[in-house]
């Protein structure tokens, strides 16, 4: 069983950056992957970045590419998305993940935080 809690949403201008954190409770964070969602009012969840557990390998959506970042810390039971010029478009709540697959779906995804409201005024 893990529990995610996101943190660090909130209002930002176009331009500007944010970074969200998603601390995980469970001894077992290290072994599983770690993705952040985010889903617009009125639109399906999309996928925007995802991580392996030790780092070694991540991927992103092409919306988020070259903009976000995604990192993890093990010992602190916790994963990041550091997100630099924002967009209006990056406005959504946003959501970590924990799955035991490399996927993009949702579906696939065991756990999920509660999620963080992102705004990005223009």
């Amino acid at each position: 069983q893990v529990q995610l809690v996101e943190s660090g949403g909130g209002l930002v201008q176009a331009g500007g950056s944010l970074r969200l954190s998603c601390a995980a409770s469970g001894r077992t964070f290290s072994t599983y992957i770690m993705a952040w969602f985010r889903q617009a009012p009125g639109k399906e969840r999309e996928f925007a970045a995802a991580i392996i557990w030790n780092s070694s390998s991540t991927t992103y959506a092409d919306s988020v590419k070259g903009r976000f970042t995604i990192s993890r810390d093990n010992a602190k039971t916790t994963v990041y998305l550091q997100m630099n010029s924002l967009k209006p478009e990056d406005t959504a709540v946003y959501y970590c993940a924990a799955s035991r697959l490399w996927t993009r779906l949702p579906r696939d995804y065991t756990y999920w935080g509660q999620g963080t409201q992102v705004t990005v005024s223009s």
